[in-house]
């Protein structure tokens, strides 16, 4: 295992990300679709995530409406884990209650919803507290405030976000330094082979201000992991109720044949090839995973011992190459022929 400082601090976070969301039983709904993981279970992925190295996990207050961060409470309680020795995660903004307020990004949200997550966790203090969504109404400003409040209380130690536009983060990016706020540290995206969106404006902003991307559904909610095909094999599993995040399918094949064949070549599973994929890339800090079962676990583990090599690394960005978009296709061409060093007139 391998470890990358969280953003641009002194902090410490391994390579793979324990991911909460299939913590829970039941519920109905997309969390029924998703969980399924009772406290026995939770118990054991822990242990077994922590023995590999991970020191890392996340989850949300909206994962089956608490029940995520309960049982990863309880879990790291009836294992004796040393507070100190794992970094947690979690999220606000999902919808928590019935009322008005009770979705969102605004102070008096935030302030209510830390409350329940740290009684939840069974925890004095949140590692990290991501804003896991935009919120349209409330300004950033009021966000950013109300989370600098919790860092100085000592109930935060750090911020990050997740699901926001390039163009917001660089707005809470300049409001933190005008106004002297604790900054985000990460971004919390969407990122795999078969979804490489994130490379055309978010990346270039995190590695400009030195963000640590948490990378949420490297398996593309499982259509990449090895079972599916375009034949309409492998119909069963989250993916075949639950048709989350969009991909471009026929794009999304093409890379499943291909990892098929790096697959075998490194006598592996096509999903490990997809989690050793996105590790490989130089600007992602962590990975989440997530597992119903120890099998699912070990195989998502397996990904920091696989080393894809340049001719693999090749042949996977060219079968998984984003089409051209502007402005990206006309800054290729206008900026190509640019000195690597500052123009400098002639004498």
């Amino acid at each position: 295992m391998r470890y990358n400082q969280l953003g641009n601090t002194g902090l410490f976070v391994s390579e793979i990300c324990l991911g909460a969301m299939t913590f829970g039983e039941g519920g109905g709904g997309i969390w029924g679709a998703i969980n399924g993981v009772g406290q026995q279970g939770v118990d054991t992925i822990i242990e077994r995530s922590l023995a590999a190295g991970v020191n890392f996990i996340d989850t949300a207050n909206v994962y089956s409406f608490g029940a995520s961060e309960q049982m990863l409470g309880t879990g790291l309680k009836n294992l004796g884990v040393k507070r100190s020795d794992v970094i947690l995660a979690t999220k606000v903004h999902g919808q928590m209650g019935e009322g008005p307020n009770d979705r969102g990004a605004s102070r008096g949200h935030i302030m209510d919803q830390v409350e329940g997550s740290l009684k939840r966790l069974q925890t004095d203090h949140i590692d990290l507290y991501q804003i896991h969504g935009t919120d349209t109404v409330t300004p950033t400003e009021e966000t950013l405030r109300a989370l600098d409040d919790l860092v100085t209380s000592g109930k935060v130690r750090y911020i990050g976000v997740s699901n926001w536009q390039a163009w917001r983060m660089a707005e809470a990016a300049g409001i933190s330094r005008a106004r002297g706020f604790a900054r985000f540290e990460t971004v919390q995206a969407y990122y795999s082979i078969a979804g490489r969106d994130l490379e055309r404006e978010i990346v270039p902003f995190l590695q400009h201000e030195k963000l640590g991307l948490m990378v949420w559904s490297p398996l593309a909610g499982g259509l990449l992991s090895g079972k599916y095909g375009p034949d309409g094999e492998g119909g069963e599993g989250r993916r075949a109720t639950f048709d989350f995040p969009p991909v471009e399918k026929d794009r999304t094949w093409a890379c499943v044949a291909a990892m098929r064949d790096v697959a075998k070549k490194h006598d592996t599973s096509v999903a490990t090839v997809a989690l050793a994929y996105v590790l490989a890339k130089p600007f992602t800090m962590s990975v989440i995973i997530g597992a119903k079962t120890i099998e699912q676990l070990d195989q998502n583990l397996a990904a920091v011992d696989l080393r894809l090599d340049d001719a693999d690394m090749k042949t996977l960005d060219e079968v998984s190459a984003l089409p051209p978009e502007y402005p990206g296709w006309m800054l290729d061409r206008q900026g190509g022929g640019r000195p690597p060093e500052p123009f400098k007139p002639k004498q």
